[in-house]
């Protein structure tokens, strides 16, 4: 059985990423850093540099990746009171950040969880965050799509 030392710290996703960089393409690594412009090089034609693309995206995705690099450290303590059968199951109720906990999880419990039950905690109660109704009139609909002055124009047209 291997023995894993924890210092209380998430996992370090940059740095691991960076280690398989380094182990994969020894060659891309300057100075300690990477050659970013070594490692496109042999990549060859599989870089995507187009601007323009379909992509999941939204406003703060960005950060959103940024703050999931940052390592966490803290303390996970399991609720015994919400969690089902205590003593005799393996199953745990854990309330937190979503974020914070997935990566203190990540770093202690790897390989040893089967499944991960996440309730988002969005427009819970009165607490509307997050618009959730996107209905709209037809009219609004085919303007904005353009099919209003289509029928305009086939009108002129035709007369």
């Amino acid at each position: 059985m291997n023995e894993m030392k924890l210092n209380g710290e998430s996992k370090d996703i940059v740095q691991n990423n960076i280690s398989k960089l380094k182990e994969i393409f020894p060659e891309i690594v300057t100075e300690d850093k990477i050659d970013f412009d070594k490692l496109k090089l042999i990549l060859g034609n599989n870089i995507d540099e187009n601007p323009e693309k379909y992509s999941f995206t939204w406003p703060g995705k960005i950060q959103t990746i940024k703050e999931s690099q940052k390592t966490s450290s803290g303390t996970l303590r399991p609720c015994k009171e919400e969690s089902k059968n205590w003593d005799s199951t393996e199953n745990v109720y854990i309330e937190g950040d979503n974020l914070e906990v997935l990566k203190l999880l990540q770093k202690s419990y790897n390989n040893k969880i089967n499944a991960i039950y996440i309730d988002p905690p969005y427009n819970t109660g009165n607490d509307l965050i997050y618009q959730n109704d996107y209905s709209d009139n037809l009219k609004n609909y085919l303007e904005y799509t353009g099919q209003i002055e289509r029928e305009r124009e086939r009108a002129l047209i035709l007369n």
